[in-house]
């Protein structure tokens, strides 16, 4: 204890002793000098005023520069399990994939043979809270965390799993017998559109009956879905619409660009945003197949 203490001392008076010795002089740097230099925050942080969108809230969103490549398999996710449920509920949930012989993908000009990685890609990561300015808390405080979300400014890639309860949307096109198109429906087992914890997706028509299949089919038979954007090159481009929610009331979450608004309602909420177009026949039918995600190609095959 007594070294300690003489160590510590020692250290003291190296720096009151040494600190004096050195003299500096802050002299301003020029404009051209200044023009030389370059570089970027690790975090940004961005405060969006009231009145953003129409729910009235304050968003402050902070968003770190990094780029994330990756492929990852999860074996359970179950988010918001509450009254006997769960807002979102999925099995061997993978974010990219493996090339399979003949299905080669295509991002960015970039075409991966047979046995190659295809990574979901993700730049800008970034988390984002909503805050009601005129509701008191409990300690009499003024401003309540009405919500937050995390997503990306940029992102693409495929996103497979077994879902059996869904909370959020899923921007997908399905074809109808006569060959036009309309955007995919949310259903609970009752044929009720809704965006919480929904089983089933189809088309919302008077004759869809998701007890029968007909124009409807539960969510376990999307196995693989391609997040991202139509870019009109015929390829996948980047989406800034990809994220989670967590609401404590319901929130409208504006795009990084300022584009689209997403209205969030209470719970868990996910939004997935696909270019893709499934034929329904193939979605009451087989079904959407999964897309390899491991290291041996196991067909339709979990494990």
């Amino acid at each position: 204890m007594k070294q300690q203490a003489y160590g510590y001392a020692a250290l003291a008076v190296f720096c009151l002793g040494v600190a004096p010795v050195a003299y500096a002089e802050l002299e301003p740097i020029s404009e051209d000098t200044m023009g030389e230099v370059t570089g970027q925050a690790f975090m940004n942080i961005e405060n969006l005023p009231v009145g953003t969108t129409a729910s009235g809230h304050e968003f402050t969103r902070m968003t770190l520069n990094m780029d994330i490549e990756t492929r990852v398999n999860i074996d359970d996710v179950v988010v918001g399990q509450i009254d006997g449920g769960a807002d979102f509920a999925a099995s061997h949930v993978a974010l990219g994939h493996i090339a399979r012989e003949g299905d080669g993908a295509q991002y960015d000009g970039v075409t991966y043979a047979a046995g190659e990685a295809v990574p979901f890609e993700a730049y800008d990561p970034y988390i984002e809270l909503a805050v009601d300015p005129d509701e008191v808390n409990p300690d009499n405080s003024v401003g309540r965390l009405s919500g937050f979300r995390m997503g990306f400014k940029q992102a693409r890639g495929s996103v497979s799993s077994n879902t059996t309860s869904f909370s959020g949307d899923i921007g997908l096109s399905l074809k109808k017998a006569d060959g036009t198109t309309a955007n995919a429906t949310l259903f609970d087992s009752n044929t009720q559109a809704t965006n919480y914890r929904a089983t089933h997706i189809g088309l919302d028509d008077t004759a869809t009956d998701c007890s029968t299949n007909t124009q409807c089919a539960p969510l376990t038979q999307l196995r693989s879905i391609i997040v991202g954007a139509d870019d009109g090159a015929e390829t996948t481009g980047f989406t800034d619409d990809f994220f989670i929610g967590f609401q404590r009331e319901g929130v409208e979450w504006q795009s990084p660009d300022g584009v689209n608004v997403i209205q969030a309602g209470q719970g868990v909420f996910i939004n997935l945003p696909t270019n893709m177009t499934v034929d329904m026949s193939t979605l009451t039918g087989a079904g959407v197949p999964r897309l390899r995600t491991h290291q041996t190609d196991l067909g339709e095959s979990l494990f």
